[in-house]
Formats: structure tokens, sequence, C-alpha cells
């Protein structure tokens, strides 16, 4: 979404908003796939005026915005990785590590002069959102950090290694530096092929925007990928 859909003030121009109006009126299927929680994604899918799947987590969560659906997947990764981050975050200079669910999440550092509420889509932190070991009794759909290092694709290819790839770690679209980890082989491609299987379509239908380097997968899986240039 960010630098792709969304403009350099994180919003829906007008072009934009007609542009996929008139495509979705043609009978094709717009499909949201972010690296974002749905809380933070599901502003433009009402503003869009959607009715279509769509994939959140970069591929940890397939679902239908307010619905009940039998196809839905909702993927986690081991905890045990969110509690060793914690304790490596002088390591991997984070200015905050976060647990992401569904519907919640728990973040080291709920202070605004750290990290903006708006990432994980609130105004302002709660005291339930703070990360404390014991609150987490479940697996996260994703983990997000937020780093001071300068180069955050080296960090994310080091961190990789360090879990001997047992999850899959990209980098944010956009300016900030934020990584995130979700459950090994899960991407935006893993979850795009699983939603047509489940529609009946072929990827040489699929037609796929990106830019950052957690579009790679999506846009070598597609029927035709295009690669937005950064500006």
């Amino acid at each position: 979404m960010d630098g792709t859909l969304l403009n350099s003030e994180s919003k829906l121009s007008d072009f934009t908003k007609e542009t996929i109006k008139k495509i979705s009126e043609k009978g094709h299927h717009v499909i949201i796939t972010t690296g974002r929680p749905y809380r933070m994604a599901k502003d433009f899918y009402r503003e869009l005026e959607l009715h279509t799947p769509m994939i959140n987590f970069n591929g940890s969560l397939t679902h239908l915005p307010g619905q009940a659906w039998e196809h839905e997947s909702c993927l986690t990764l081991d905890k045990k990785y969110l509690l060793d981050m914690v304790k490596r975050k002088e390591d991997i200079q984070a200015d905050f590590i976060a647990g992401e669910y569904r519907k919640k999440f728990y973040i080291t550092a709920p202070n605004e002069e750290i990290a903006d509420p708006k990432l994980f889509g609130v105004e302002n932190f709660q005291p339930e959102n703070q990360f404390k070991p014991e609150r987490v009794t479940k697996n996260p759909n994703c983990i997000l950090l937020q780093t001071r290092v300068e180069d955050k694709y080296a960090l994310a290819d080091e961190m990789n290694r360090f879990y001997q790839h047992q999850l899959a770690i990209n980098t944010w679209g956009g300016p900030l530096n934020i990584l995130e980890c979700t459950p090994k082989g899960v991407n935006k491609a893993f979850a795009l092929e699983y939603l047509l299987n489940v529609m009946n379509r072929d990827k040489k239908d699929l037609i796929a925007f990106g830019d950052e380097h957690n579009d790679t997968e999506m846009l070598a899986f597609a029927g035709k990928g295009i690669c937005y240039e950064k500006r």
C-alpha cells in the first residue's frame, strides 16, 4: 500500500479511488495485499468500497473483512521468537518490538516519543498494549520492530541467518526503518497463490504492483508484476 496505492501523504487520491472503482466495475478483483494489520488497512478498504478478500501481515492473514469466510487463513509464528527478540533488543538496536495479533498488539515501548501509535492503527497507546512476557500466551501473526541501524535490509538478512531462516523477516515500504517477521515460507505470493486456488483462477490473470523488498516474491509470482520506482 505504502508507495503504491497510497500517495506520499499516506492517503488515497481521488484519481486512485476513481481508477479502482472503474476497474472493479469491469469485473476485476482488487485485492489489497499488505504488510499492515487489518486495523491499519480497513479504512482504505472501505473508502475504496471493496468487497473482495484482503491479505494482511505480508500473507499471514487472508480473510474477507467483516464476514465469516470458510476459506479464511490465519497463520502464526512461534512466540519464542518474540520473546527472544525482546531479550536481544539492544543487539538489533530496536526502538521498539511488538507482537501483532489480529485484534491486539503488545509493544515494548508504548511511548509516543518512540513509536507512533498510528503505526498500530490507534490514536493513543493504552496500558494493555504494554509488552510483558507473561502476556504472551499465544503465537502472534507477526513481529514488528523499528531499528536504529542505517541499513534495514542488511539487518533483515542478518536476522534471517541468526534464526536459521525459520521465519521470514522483511522490510516495510516507506521511509521508516521497520522490519516485519512472519511465519516461515509466508509472504504475499504465498497468500495470493492460496487465494487464486480458492477463486479457481490462474496466476497468469494476476497483475501485481509493488515497490519494496517484501513485494519481491509477489512480483515474480504474478502473471505481470509491475515494480514502482522509488522516489
